[in-house]
């Protein structure tokens, strides 16, 4: 694993202290060494690496890395900018994306423009088996992320969380801090977008909200999107 240098450093330090890290270090470690497992190793810390923890302005989170090959690389929902197939969840987002701030669809699913903007993108579980979705839940690694959302809900500035489906949902009681604003939606898999997703309009609320506190908005790095150029955005009337 590549070892985390920037400012999540002393936020987490203490989980690596802990008996569950050890153990999970183990685990994964013996993984990577006997069977194939995603994403590289030095790739899993990357949502910290690309998104300081002074720097997130949302959070959007994710479940178990992508379990195919040549797709995941540390950010939840994102692909390898040259991995042709984009995601069915991606490409719902991408079309939420769209019909809330009409955006052009991209060629690709690498979102690290995002990250390099603030949006913290991670996954609860942060490896997988390859081909084996899940295998890797229950090892530790939830605990060691709830210490990373953890950090993030004491962080003394306006902050979004963008969480879909019932598993990112379960972590709202964690969530205190009355400057942080909690958007829900069913998750944007194929099994429920049509459930709620579409239509929640996500994106532009968050972005209304970061700029009512003085923050810059998320720039969705797509051609031709509104929130590019300083779109009207509606008012959050949750």
């Amino acid at each position: 694993m590549a070892m985390i240098t920037n400012d999540w450093l002393p936020a987490v330090r203490e989980e690596f202290a802990k008996p569950y890290y050890r153990q999970l270090y183990q685990f994964v470690k013996e993984e990577y060494s006997r069977t194939v497992v995603y994403p590289p190793a030095e790739d899993i810390f990357n949502a910290l690496h690309f998104t300081p923890l002074s720097e997130v302005k949302v959070l959007i989170l994710g479940q178990d890395p992508y379990h195919n090959e040549h797709q995941a690389h540390g950010l939840s929902f994102s692909v390898l900018p040259d991995q042709k197939e984009i995601p069915p969840s991606l490409q719902n987002i991408y079309k939420e994306l769209q019909d809330d701030l009409g955006c052009k669809i991209p060629n690709n699913g690498y979102l690290k423009k995002w990250a390099d903007q603030g949006v913290l993108l991670l996954n609860t579980v942060l490896t997988v088996r390859a081909h084996q979705a899940n295998s890797h839940q229950g090892r530790g690694w939830e605990q060691f992320t709830d210490a990373i959302i953890q950090a993030v809900n004491a962080q003394d500035r306006p902050i979004v969380y963008m969480l879909w489906g019932r598993p990112a949902q379960s972590k709202i009681p964690m969530l205190t801090n009355p400057k942080h604003l909690i958007l829900k939606a069913p998750h944007p898999s194929p099994l429920s977008a049509y459930r709620g997703f579409f239509g929640c309009r996500h994106f532009s609320q968050a972005n209304q909200f970061l700029k009512e506190h003085g923050i810059e908005p998320i720039k969705r790095g797509v051609p031709h999107c509104p929130m590019d150029n300083g779109a009207n955005y509606e008012k959050i009337t949750s």
